[in-house]
């Protein structure tokens, strides 16, 4: 009986644990139902559908002249599930799939075979095979030996991602630029171009929400995108893909040439501001001799400019009235003294006593400060608002960012002092940026019209033009047409007769100005002093299409020839004459239609020699080598020419019957 009674309570202590859990499961059930459902049902939602980004197309940027200057392409990254083959798969393909992989890679076979056994025998389920296939190279791995199997059979892994290239190398590489994603910050970043005009170029993702459907498997819900995908447009930039090669080589050349540090080069067009070529070229480290797009140094690099500000100089005085080019002023030996500190003329003993416009063309330090200085030392500020209206003193306000800062001391400033004007007389005490000088020398060859700098000229989706930017005049008139006309004489006789007379050339004229300037800058951990050389002006001098500026820093002093008129002018010469004859003309021919008398009456005559006879020997003595020639083996008769010139002599007599297989020797003169 006890027996019973204990299996009795066992029984009903069983019965009552089931109870308790039963009633557990319930309240937990009505607990996840009717309490966390929505957080249980979101959460279950969350883990089988999900949103899936459809990442737009990249539009690209153009060249002017319809070149690929950036692109986006597929890129591959190969990896290798060593598990999911099936060992007689595996052993059937490896040593094949490693003798694929050699002829890919170049490496030996006996290496991408121990790699791919390790894989297996380690259970490497993410064994990276290849990196950055282009997809020709995707296309014909995945036929190779065990990875043609797929997926899941074969253990191929395909990560794709999109990498931008510029089809063109280097070249303009700082201007095109680039624009990524900081993943410490969740900020864009770049550079140029890519990162100006990223709203357009980048387009707006699109979304699709999949269902899970197995293990790392998604199902599209719908057969359609919850949000549609927009491309991002095309990008018209203003460079010339001819003349930006020629400008990058000519200051490749005499960065090599002087062993410089870095410099730059732009090639502007003058009735439109539009940036046809830019080159920036620096070293990685001084000891470096090759030469890469480190810096935008020309929009971003300021700088004292040196004698190319003289410019500013002879405009103001001349608009002003205070002296003509006539007046003569002496160089007392090439130094003069203001407030203790001396003025020094690149030429020693100075040149005695010289015109202002002489001055200009020679670049007398001790001319141009006097000039200025006499005129403008009662009101510097007269002298100093000319810069100022002519926006020496503010930034260009380019779409591309980093644009260097420009500085013009202000009277009454804590940085104005007694030596503040005649410094700035040749060039220094200042700063500026070679686009911004170079933006100042085209308004004098725009006569007097200031436009603003242009890298991009057209948005486009395919062929519809989205936004169109014209030319921006940012000052109408700089100075009065007897001042330009003064300026643009002074500035030929430069290169005619004064500092850059070295690089004159009779057939094709140019005019500008040279600048040797002295600078402090970091090198080897402290501050050295270096020359910077440069040139600035615009060609052809009469009917100006364009204006270039090249700068270099830090040429070898060594060689005694660090001064602009021996560095930089000559790249500017090599890059103005190249423009002119290496560049395909877009030029309309004018007059096609018309008739040329001498033409018609030639060609009348070669008409009727041609009809005289189809069945005779024709005449041809005295007629051109080539029309001869056409004209014989048109009724089928073998030419051979001797000599150049005219038909002096025929074989074949005139009036002879034609036949076959006949030959016609020409005796030319």
């Amino acid at each position: 009986m006890v027996e019973e009674k204990n299996t009795s309570y066992r029984i009903y202590l069983v019965a009552f644990g089931m109870f308790l859990m039963a009633v557990g499961i319930v309240v937990k059930l009505t607990n996840i139902q009717w309490v966390e459902g929505d957080y249980y049902r979101k959460l279950a939602k969350e883990r089988t559908v999900k949103n899936f980004v459809i990442p737009a197309n990249k539009g690209n940027i153009y060249s002017a002249d319809g070149s690929l200057l950036a692109t986006s392409i597929p890129n591959y990254d190969i990896r290798f599930d060593a598990v999911s083959p099936k060992k007689d798969d595996f052993e059937k393909n490896v040593v094949a799939l490693a003798d694929s992989l050699s002829l890919m890679s170049g490496k030996p076979a006996s290496e991408h075979l121990k790699q791919l056994r390790r894989a297996r025998s380690s259970n490497n389920r993410y064994c990276a095979i290849a990196r950055g296939l282009s997809y020709t190279q995707y296309m014909r791995l995945k036929k190779f030996p065990l990875f043609s199997l797929g997926a899941y059979k074969g253990g191929i892994i395909v990560e794709q991602k999109t990498v931008r290239k510029h089809p063109i190398g280097e070249i303009a590489e700082r201007t095109i630029g680039y624009e990524r994603l900081n993943p410490a910050t969740g900020e864009k970043e770049g550079k140029g171009i890519e990162l100006a005009f990223g709203k357009y170029l980048n387009g707006k993702d699109g979304k699709i929400v999949k269902q899970k459907i197995a293990k790392g498997q998604w199902k599209p819900i719908r057969d359609v995108n919850e949000v549609d995908p927009q491309d991002g447009y095309d990008i018209i930039s203003t460079i010339d893909v001819y003349i930006q090669d020629i400008a990058h080589h000519a200051l490749m050349k005499a960065l090599k040439e002087y062993k410089a540090d870095h410099g730059c080069v732009v090639v502007m067009e003058t009735k439109t501001g539009r940036i046809r070529a830019i080159s920036n070229l620096g070293k990685l480290n001084p000891s470096d001799s090759t030469y890469y797009e480190t810096q935008n140094y020309a929009v971003a690099e300021s700088h004292e400019p040196g004698s190319t500000y003289k410019l500013a100089d002879l405009m103001a005085l001349l608009d002003d009235k205070k002296v003509d080019t006539s007046a003569v002023y002496d160089s007392f030996g090439g130094i003069i003294t203001y407030s203790g500190k001396k003025v020094r003329d690149s030429h020693e003993g100075g040149y005695g006593k010289i015109s202002l416009g002489r001055g200009f063309e020679v670049s007398s330090n001790t001319v141009m400060v006097q000039a200025v200085y006499n005129a403008y030392k009662n009101d510097p500020k007269q002298f100093v608002n000319h810069l100022n209206e002519w926006g020496l003193n503010q930034r260009l306000g380019l779409p591309i960012k980093g644009e260097g800062k420009p500085y013009v001391p202000q009277p009454g400033d804590k940085h104005w002092s007694a030596i503040s004007l005649p410094w700035m007389a040749f060039g220094y005490g200042v700063s500026i940026t070679p686009l911004q000088t170079l933006t100042f020398y085209n308004a004098v060859a725009n006569n007097g019209v200031m436009v603003k700098p242009q890298f991009v000229s057209e948005i486009k989706e395919w062929n519809r033009t989205i936004k169109k930017f014209n030319p921006e005049i940012i000052n109408p008139k700089v100075c009065s047409d007897e001042t330009l006309k003064k300026l643009h004489a002074v500035l030929e006789n430069v290169v005619k007769k004064g500092t850059g007379a070295k690089f004159y050339s009779k057939d094709f004229s140019m005019a500008g100005k040279t600048g040797t300037a002295q600078a402090n800058y970091a090198k080897n951990g402290g501050s050295e002093k270096h020359y910077i050389s440069s040139f600035v002006g615009y060609f052809p001098a009469d009917k100006p299409k364009y204006s270039c500026i090249v700068v270099v820093h830090d040429p070898d002093a060594s060689r005694n020839n660090y001064y602009g008129a021996d560095v930089a002018g000559p790249v500017f010469k090599r890059i103005a004459q190249k423009i002119f004859t290496d560049v395909p003309s877009t030029n309309a021919v004018k007059n096609l239609n018309r008739k040329i008398n001498l033409q018609e009456k030639n060609y009348a005559a070669y008409d009727e020699r041609a009809n005289e006879t189809h069945k005779v020997v024709p005449n041809v003595q005295g007629m051109p080598g080539m029309d001869a020639v056409s004209l014989l083996e048109n009724l089928g008769i073998k030419v051979k020419a001797v000599g150049t010139g005219k038909v002096r002599k025929q074989s074949l007599r005139p009036g002879e019957a034609l036949g076959k297989n006949l030959t016609i020797t020409l005796e030319l003169s």
